[in-house]
C-alpha cells in the first residue's frame, strides 16, 4: 500500500474515474498513489464522495444514466459482471425496467454482501471473455449469454421473443450463437429460445 509520501497522480485517477462515471475503488486510488489517509482527507474536504466500502466518486463529476449499475458492479469487480435484466436493459433488448441491479459471480466467490436493490446470481458456468461486452465502462454479459440467462430465470415468453428478434436484427448475435449458448441449458430453455428464433419479427 502507498504511504503518505507518495506523489498522487490526480490526472491518472481522473482518467480511471472518467471511464467509470466518476467512480473509483480504493485499490484504484492506491494504484494512482493515493494513500488511505489522503483518500480520507479528500473525503473530508469534499473532493471525493464515499459511496460504499471501498468505493468513491469524484464529487463534481457529472451524473450519467445507469451510474448506479456501474457503482454496484465496481463493488464486486473484477469477479462480477452485470447480467440478466440489467444487461438486457443496457443492451436495449427489452422494454422491461429492471426492479433491481443484477450481477453474476462465480459460485466460489465469497465476497457476497449485496447492497439494497442488488441481486447476486451465482453460477457454475464460467462467464468467459467471449461472453462479455463493455458498455460505458461496465462489463456485462453479451446478448446471447444474457438472453439464455434471463430465459432460464423465467423471463416471460413474449419478452424472450422480443429480445431474441431485437438481438438478431441489430447484429448483436446470430441464431447459431444463441443455439450454442443454450445447448448446455435445460430443455425448457432450449425450446423457448428455438421458438423465438423461428418466429418472425
Amino acid at each position: 500500500m502507498n504511504d503518505t509520501t507518495t506523489n498522487p497522480d490526480h490526472a491518472g485517477l481522473f482518467g480511471i474515474a472518467s471511464g467509470q462515471a466518476g467512480y473509483f475503488t480504493t485499490a484504484q486510488a492506491h494504484d494512482a498513489g493515493f494513500s488511505s489517509p489522503l483518500i480520507r482527507h479528500h473525503v473530508r474536504t469534499g473532493r471525493f464522495m464515499h459511496v460504499a466500502r471501498g468505493l468513491y466518486r469524484l464529487r463534481d463529476y457529472p451524473s450519467t444514466p445507469r451510474e448506479e449499475v456501474l457503482a454496484a458492479w465496481l463493488r464486486l469487480a473484477p469477479k462480477a459482471v452485470v447480467s440478466h435484466e440489467s444487461a438486457l436493459d443496457i443492451l436495449g433488448l427489452s422494454d422491461v425496467i429492471p426492479d433491481a441491479i443484477h450481477l453474476t459471480v462465480p459460485r466460489t466467490f465469497r465476497k457476497l454482501s449485496p447492497a439494497l436493490g442488488v441481486i447476486i446470481h451465482t453460477t457454475v458456468r464460467p462467464v468467459r471473455p467471449r461472453d462479455i461486452v463493455n458498455r460505458d465502462g461496465v462489463r456485462l454479459t453479451n446478448a446471447a449469454r444474457t438472453i439464455v440467462d434471463v430465459v432460464e430465470a423465467g423471463l416471460a415468453p413474449d419478452q424472450v421473443q422480443r429480445a431474441v428478434r431485437s438481438a438478431i436484427d441489430r447484429g448483436f448475435t446470430t441464431p447459431r450463437q444463441l443455439r450454442s449458448a443454450v445447448s448446455s441449458r435445460g430443455r425448457r430453455v432450449q425450446a423457448l429460445v428455438d421458438r423465438a428464433i423461428g418466429e418472425p419479427g
